[in-house]
């Protein structure tokens, strides 16, 4: 047995235990006697009438009664009965102060007065219960069963209070399934609305597996018993304690284990709220009487019992136990709204206000000539006060033309909706299924009895006002919506997105009154699902949310159709769908930062991104995987006071807004993530490998020879300390190569805990083809990386072994096309790589350059003769905006005045503003 079912279960054995376990004068097991079944048998009816002061009510419409009541008791037994039974009224004080004689009144039914008239009691003072027992006619009958009472008044407050639970819970779960007849057959949808309408104002549990089952089963299943309705008010809960050690634990235990107990289908239209009261209580007997007890279901004036085991008249003979109203204060119904922000509409027919928390209201008649009350003066069709009726089967109060009483009925009453609404269609504000308009205001209008207000304000508020016994009360105040919503419009943040399912935000001044959503189709409408919304998320008090199918629907404009009800004229709300699916994941900026990372789908449709006041741009240069965005952010001086740029809160989250090209604005969540790692660039330095050939001097101290050793100063902004996990990634612009320095390779060495040296060698970490910007940043161990710092430009050089010249030229050297034929210039330079020279020059000033040609792969060049015998200027491809020097080591002469010297080594390219032998930036 699960364990809900077991608290109930225990609830209702509460007294049974109890009794079997006090001892004295009348206690036995009598299991055999039982029948067990449900309580389907029915009992003798007893007419109550109950009169306090100048009031007097039916019984069905008393939740308490208190000192000083008169109560007027009559059995109503048939003319033809046979059986002499006698009824005795008792009054309890509590389990430890047995009631005095005079508590008891004994009525001879068979007596013509008494059956005609009945008995009048009074309820004395000090009184806590009031029991009425019904027992055949025997010698002693009166004394025996006064002495039991008087002998043990603990065991029979108990029953009382059991009693009284039992029958509550009863016409609770009776009263759920009553309502869930009234659902037409097959009709899926509203099985499963009425079924949770049902338990939220009767505080039930049903059983959410029986609408997985087939559609024709399910009415079926939420009909059974066992597990399928669980009370859900924990009243059960209080008292397991009591029930969970010693005899009363392997008492339940046993009869847990039984095929009853345990939901095998032998209480048919009941769940557990009583399953074996009578069993236990048939050991409660003396020798002439055996107790059995009652449910009582009150209509009107009139308690219809209900056993669940046949009444003996043979020794030990049947002592019916009724029990009455507790004796007590009164409690005003703690009725809330299910939904807090929930506003009704009161021009929709028949109203319904959608409250819970008190489900005897919705179970029993004790609340009655409820009205609702409009505050501040608030007026509907002429009236201040409208009348309402509890009604389960809607879920909630609803507004009714039938303001007279009405007690619990023994059958399910008349479905409202077959009434009020002549289209058979009912209207609901969740309309899960879209609803019938009615026809016109004027129909409202008769509905409330007057015309409707068209001023004052819209929205207005309602208290609930009633009586509950004999007490008045005042309850919940709702907000009611009293005219019809204008200013209709599609909220600019929804996004319709054709060929799928979409969800569009209609919102106005009030959409209370909305009673269907149709999509324009050309002359007619297709019915869409629906539903309110309210919440901080919602710019307007309420808002509708629109499912709209466009799976098979082109992009362009389209327009939506909003009935309400009071009018039968159609709000048209335009909307428009795009063929593109831009969808906005996540918007990431680390702290301190201008720059913003957006992810999703579609981004080049992303224009700007309004965060925190600041507008951010897509930069030039974008990550090449095509999910993310770049952003940088600029503040608008003047646009908004509140812009703060940059954003600085680790942790801080929020929405900006996205500008799409197309005209749309969406939504998008940020986080500001922690700072990224930073880095300062103290100084660099380059030390030239040893290779043969004539010196180079490279024209900048930007300029980084591939073949060369650079050690450069690192200094951490952030963190202050300098990670042992902290990594620095050097990598062309370009992104085609890149190296990752690290402490634990060596090639990272902390000169403090925020100072690092790293070690570079270009060509060992890149090969012989990488020239370009070079560039570095601080890579942590999650991944997160710094700003890029510009390390200058990474230059190939050439080889140059020797400057010859043969024969003296006047010739003017023209500088010549890419495909163009080397000059003969009686001068040339020989070595290797020369094609990493873009053009060769006598004069700094490239007055009369030598191109050489792309695709040349010789050994030797055809070069100017130098301006003072000695000197050449090359621009090299890698970096063509800079002029590099070569110089030979003595004058260059003609071969056949003086045979060339040939070229010494010397040490390979430096920079020209560094020291010999090194570069430093």
């Amino acid at each position: 047995m699960a364990a809900a079912q077991k608290n109930t279960f225990r609830t209702v054995l509460r007294s049974a235990v109890l009794l079997a376990a006090s001892a004295s004068c009348c206690f036995s097991a009598h299991a055999q006697g039982a029948t067990g079944g449900r309580f389907d048998l029915t009992g003798p009816k007893i007419d109550v009438h109950v009169q306090r002061g100048d009031q007097s009510l039916p019984i069905a419409m008393v939740p308490n009664l208190q000192a000083g009541d008169k109560l007027t008791i009559h059995a109503d037994l048939p003319a033809t009965q046979s059986v002499k039974l006698i009824m005795v009224v008792a009054f309890l004080r509590g389990s430890t102060n047995p009631p005095p004689e005079k508590w008891f009144t004994r009525v001879n039914t068979w007596d013509k007065k008494v059956s005609s008239e009945g008995v009048v009691v009074t309820v004395p003072a000090e009184a806590q219960q009031a029991l009425i027992f019904l027992a055949p006619e025997t010698g002693g009958d009166y004394s025996t069963l006064k002495s039991a009472v008087t002998g043990r008044p603990g065991l029979f407050v108990r029953a009382a209070q059991d009693l009284i639970e039992a029958s509550f819970e009863q016409a609770r779960i009776e009263r759920y399934l009553q309502a869930i007849r009234r659902v037409p057959a097959g009709s899926q949808a509203d099985l499963l609305d009425h079924s949770h309408k049902l338990a939220a104002t009767l505080n039930l549990k049903p059983n959410d597996d029986c609408f997985k089952k087939p559609a024709d089963q399910q009415m079926s299943c939420l009909r059974q018993t066992g597990t399928q309705l669980l009370l859900d008010d924990g009243h059960g809960q209080t008292l397991a304690s009591m029930l969970t050690s010693g005899d009363s634990a392997n008492l339940i235990g046993a009869v847990a284990g039984t095929p009853m107990a345990s939901g095998s289908g032998v209480y048919s239209a009941y769940v557990g709220t009583v399953i074996d009261l009578v069993r236990l209580m048939n050991g409660i007997h003396t020798a002439q009487f055996q107790y059995i007890p009652a449910i009582a279901f009150p209509d009107d004036e009139t308690l219809n019992l209900r056993l669940n085991t046949p009444p003996s008249f043979h020794n030990p003979k049947s002592v019916i136990v009724v029990a009455l109203p507790a004796i007590q204060s009164s409690v005003a119904p703690p009725l809330r709204l299910q939904d807090a922000a929930h506003v009704s509409c009161l021009l929709q027919p028949s109203m319904v206000l959608p409250l819970e928390g008190a489900p005897l209201v919705f179970a029993t008649g004790f609340a009655h000539d409820l009205v609702l009350h409009l505050n501040n003066g608030a007026t509907f069709g002429g009236k201040t006060d409208l009348p309402l009726a509890p009604d389960a089967f809607e879920g909630g109060l609803v507004l009714t033309n039938a303001p007279e009483r009405k007690p619990l009925a023994v059958a399910a009453p008349e479905a409202r909706d077959s009434v009020e609404n002549p289209t058979g269609m009912r209207a609901s504000a969740a309309n899960k299924t879209t609803a019938q308009a009615p026809n016109s205001a004027k129909s409202t209008a008769t509905l409330q009895g007057g015309a409707v207000d068209s001023t004052g304000d819209l929205i207005v508020t309602g208290t609930l006002r009633g009586s509950w016994g004999f007490d008045n009360f005042s309850g919940v105040t709702v907000p009611l919506q009293r005219r019809i919503g204008g200013g209709w419009n599609a909220a600019s943040h929804s996004d319709l997105i054709a060929g799928r399912m979409n969800q569009l935000m209609l919102h106005a001044d009030g959409t209370a009154c909305t009673s269907e959503v149709d999509l324009d189709q050309g002359g007619h409408g297709l019915p869409l699902q629906w539903k309110q919304v309210s919440g901080p998320d919602i710019k307007a008090p309420q808002a509708v949310e629109v499912q709209v199918p466009l799976e098979k629907a082109a992009p362009g404009s389209m327009h939506l159709l909003v009935h309400q009800y009071g009018t039968p004229n159609v709000e048209k709300v335009a909307a428009t769908s795009y063929s593109d699916a831009t969808r906005l994941a996540t918007l990431h900026i680390h702290s301190g930062d201008h720059f913003a990372m957006l992810s999703g789908s579609g981004l080049n449709n992303v224009k700007s991104v309004r965060l925190a006041g600041a507008d951010y741009k897509p930069t030039e240069e974008q990550p090449a995987n095509g999910k993310d965005l770049r952003l940088a952010g600029t503040p608008t001086p003047g646009k908004d006071a509140k812009a703060k740029l940059p954003l600085t809160t680790a942790g801080e989250t929020g929405i900006a807004e996205a500008f799409l090209a197309d005209g749309r604005t969406l939504t998008v969540p940020y986080t500001v993530d922690a700072a990224r790692p930073s880095l300062r660039l103290l100084s660099t330095s380059v030390k030239p490998d040893g290779q043969p050939g004539l010196p180079l001097t490279l024209g900048s101290k930007d300029d980084v020879p591939l073949n060369a050793k650079v050690t450069i100063a690192l200094r951490s902004e952030f963190p202050a300390r300098f990670q042992r996990s902290q990594k620095v990634e050097i990598a062309l612009a370009d992104g085609s190569l890149k190296t990752t320095l690290s402490l634990g390779e060596g090639s990272l060495v902390l000169q403090d805990n925020r100072t690092a040296i790293a070690f570079l060698s270009p060509a060992k970490s890149f090969g012989p083809s990488a020239f370009g910007p070079l560039q570095l940043r601080a890579l942590s161990e999650d991944g997160t990386v710094g700003d890029w710092i510009s390390l200058g430009t990474l230059v190939r050089t050439p080889t140059i072994t020797a400057i010859t010249c043969t024969k003296a030229s006047t010739r003017t050297v023209q500088p010549l096309a890419e495909d163009a034929t080397l000059p003969e210039t009686g001068c040339q330079m020989t070595g290797a790589n020369l094609f990493l020279v873009d053009s060769i020059a006598a004069d700094s000033d490239f007055t009369q350059p030598i191109a050489v040609p792309m695709g040349f792969a010789g050994e030797a060049l055809p070069v100017p003769r130098p301006a003072d015998n000695r000197t050449l200027y090359l621009k090299l491809r890698d970096d063509p905006s800079v002029v590099t020097t070569a110089v030979a080591p003595a004058a260059v002469v003609p071969a056949h005045h003086s045979p060339a010297t040939p070229a010494q080594p010397a040490a390979p390219a430096t920079s020209q503003d560094s020291p010999a032998g090194e570069a430093t930036h």
